[in-house]
């Protein structure tokens, strides 16, 4: 085991465990555990954002992409940028202004029933989890690399630690794990990137010959077509890239954790900034990596690309700059799994056990024994099935997330806060239609489906890597064909005036009118 790599993961577990002390402290109501009591600024949430948002895939995966593929890693790398506009435009007020802590609140603003919030908390769930899988694969394998540890001590490590900080200490500890993330990722990433500028006097065409040197693209390197053949799967990929975001109950949950739309917008914005500026360094470090590295050794180590940027560090700065980065991509995992687990428990807790089973009955008390117990049990749920998948390649279930989130969550908000002919039996039929064309789309797949080391050795009946291109229309269709076929006898509960008024301005005409 290597001494530098040790005691840089343990700097990094005791001073997150600290964290977690401190904000237990302050997690004494089910307000401060599901939100911190919105007591975040919009720069300190628009960093946890950023922090929630750039996950392992972001960090190593990106990286690994442009190395390996060239221009269209950046590409990918921009689909992830643009997603928020969607979010800042169209979602992010509405959903702050009419939600409390889930988003199931914020459907039942207009549909509230019993069944509509245990849709939406299902969907939730079973996104949270798909996401969570992979960056816990992700940490396993990482930790298992750099400290010599077993596969699945390296899991159970990962696990523990994302339990106790969201079951201790609430939204207060995972928005601060995520922050501080987002100040190491910056700056480490930032000074890595100089590193290589300085490598080549400080030149870009310098470094851009020894790519083409370096990578068997050659002078195609900056050409698109490398890491997707059929135009249709690149289009494919972008749009749940794009339309993604804006359903990912992880992210949209964070708006509620500040105090106004204000702080709202400053919290996107700060979020779109530092991602914008991250993914700009992520192409130093990619081209970087395939100059300095070399395109032989990295496909050599890890065909996947995945450990491009610890490479770099190594080669840059040995052993003490590569655990530096190493525990910079161990804290990128923890803090994405940490909010992962705290939308799920959300979604249950909040949801499920005490709108659903309670009916809104119980103590304060029992509300936060119920939300920890919650956080627990899916902690240890994600980890068994990460152990159970340790022989798997579960790469795709991180774009799987964006597409189902892109056909199912994201059109019943669209249509719920935009659409005034929209109803109930159109927001359940959308959210039931995306999920299940998702699961579909993905088990006919390729992911699943092939001869050459698939879960399934027979021919994919869909041949897309990224089926969003048809799952994406099929859970706006089926929102729309349930709400106008259920039309005639189905009446609003909530005039569409009423909540269109609180979702734009949050003035509620029924509460506030004389």
């Amino acid at each position: 085991m290597n001494i530098t790599y040790l005691l840089f993961f343990l700097c990094i577990v005791v001073s997150t465990l600290i964290i977690t002390y401190w904000a237990a402290r302050q997690s004494k109501t089910t307000n401060q555990f599901y939100i911190a009591a919105g007591s975040l600024t919009g720069t300190q949430n628009g960093m946890a954002i950023a922090g929630d948002y750039i996950s392992a895939a972001s960090f190593l995966g990106i990286v690994g992409t442009i190395a390996i593929n060239g221009f269209d890693g950046f590409l990918y790398a921009i689909g992830f940028l643009v997603s928020y506009l969607i979010v800042l435009f169209f979602i992010a007020e509405p959903v702050h202004r009419l939600g409390k802590y889930s988003l199931g609140d914020v459907i039942c603003a207009r549909f509230p029933s019993y069944k509509m919030r245990g849709v939406m908390a299902v969907g939730a769930l079973i996104i949270s989890v798909l996401y969570m899988i992979p960056q816990l694969v992700a940490a396993g394998l990482l930790i298992r690399l750099l400290l010599n540890i077993n596969y699945s001590t390296s899991v159970l490590i990962i696990g523990l630690l994302m339990t106790i900080y969201v079951v201790f200490g609430g939204m207060f500890a995972t928005s601060w794990v995520q922050i501080i993330k987002t100040v190491l990722l910056l700056s480490g990433t930032f000074l890595l990137a100089l590193i290589v500028f300085s490598r080549f006097n400080w030149s870009i065409s310098a470094l851009l010959e020894q790519v083409a040197l370096g990578s068997p693209l050659g002078d195609q390197f900056s050409l698109p077509g490398h890491l997707f053949n059929n135009p249709i799967e690149t289009i494919s990929l972008h749009l749940a890239l794009i339309l993604g975001t804006a359903g990912l109950p992880h992210i949209l949950i964070r708006l509620f954790t500040v105090r106004n739309t204000v702080e709202v917008r400053k919290s996107l914005l700060t979020a779109s900034w530092i991602i914008g500026v991250f993914y700009l360094i992520a192409l130093v470090l990619g081209l970087g990596a395939v100059a300095l590295v070399g395109f032989e050794k990295l496909i050599l180590l890890d065909p996947s690309g995945n450990l491009a940027a610890p490479l770099l560090a190594e080669n840059l700065g040995g052993d003490f700059l590569m655990a530096f980065i190493a525990a910079i991509a161990f804290t990128t995992i923890v803090a994405v799994v940490a909010g992962l687990v705290i939308s799920a428990t959300t979604a249950f807790s909040h949801d499920i056990y005490f709108h659903i089973l309670k009916k809104g009955n119980t103590t304060e008390k029992k509300s936060l024994r119920a939300a920890r117990w919650t956080a627990f049990f899916i902690g240890l749920l994600s980890t068994l099935c990460a152990l159970g998948l340790r022989n798997m390649n579960v790469t795709f279930l991180v774009s799987l997330t964006f597409i189902v989130a892109a056909s199912s969550n994201l059109p019943v908000l669209l249509l719920t806060i935009y659409w005034k002919r929209f109803n109930q039996t159109g927001a359940i039929t959308g959210m039931v239609c995306g999920l299940t064309a998702s699961l579909l789309l993905l088990l006919v797949g390729p992911h699943v489906m092939n001869l050459d080391g698939g879960w399934i050795a027979r021919d994919a009946i869909i041949p897309l890597y990224n089926p969003g291109i048809i799952a994406i229309p099929i859970g706006f269709l089926g929102a729309y064909f349930g709400a106008e076929i259920s039309r005639k006898g189905q009446e609003d509960t909530v005039p569409f005036h009423a909540f269109y008024l609180k979702s734009q301005t949050g003035i509620d005409a029924r509460r506030d009118r004389p």
